[in-house]
């Protein structure tokens, strides 16, 4: 009987050490490697330095698995940060429609979103954004570019950073009254009553004038 022939190499077998192709056994560990080396590249680099491929040869996976684990970076910088967002889909329910009604949707979104959520998230979120340094900087850029920049990007006619901080200030402000502070009536209040209040300073901030 003749010597069974050796099997070929694993391609795999020859990846530069620390580099591994493709998804991880089991799938699951790919993830949680990319979450870990996104929120350490997030918080090194900020939102625009921190790019996927550094985020994937942190983690040890191709670069290809951030999509197919995320659809992306944006999804991705959100995931790390641990909040139940979806900025796609936020767009997708608040950029169509009136420019001039847009700060009523942004605000009944807020609300559809943490209250469904009970408020948690955002409270450990503004708890942990005091305490470090590398949080608050995650958050402002998640904030400032991810969010509220992609809204004061589509309608705003000037001066879009000054417009997007001056909405953050409602945004986080109501955040912080509503869910952490429990401020009352506020608190409590319903979301056409937090709307009718909040939305036409956020609807000023986007696209009205900020002089006088």
């Amino acid at each position: 009987m003749s010597a069974s022939r050796p099997s070929p190499p694993d391609p795999a077998d020859a990846a530069p050490p620390g580099r591994r192709r493709g998804r991880r056994a089991g799938g699951a560990d790919t993830r949680e490697a990319l979450l870990a080396a996104a929120r350490s590249e997030f918080a090194e680099r900020g939102y625009e330095g921190a790019t996927v491929r550094r985020i994937a040869d942190r983690a040890g996976v191709d670069a290809a698995m951030v999509n197919h684990w995320f659809g992306g970076k944006d999804a991705l910088f959100t995931a790390s940060l641990d909040l139940p967002v979806d900025p796609e889909a936020i767009m997708a329910q608040v950029l169509p429609g009136d420019p001039e009604r847009i700060g009523e949707r942004i605000v009944a979104m807020f609300l559809q979103v943490w209250d469904g959520a009970g408020g948690g998230p955002l409270v450990a979120m503004i708890r942990s954004v005091a305490a470090h340094p590398d949080a608050a900087r995650m958050m402002r850029e998640f904030v400032s570019r991810v969010i509220l920049g992609r809204f004061v990007g589509a309608v705003a006619p000037d001066r879009p950073d000054e417009r997007a901080a001056l909405c953050a200030t409602q945004i986080l402000g109501l955040g912080m009254v509503r869910y952490v502070l429990r401020l009352e009536p506020l608190a409590s209040a319903d979301h056409p009553a937090v709307v009718a209040a909040i939305a036409p300073t956020i609807q000023r901030y986007l696209t009205g004038s900020l002089d006088g």
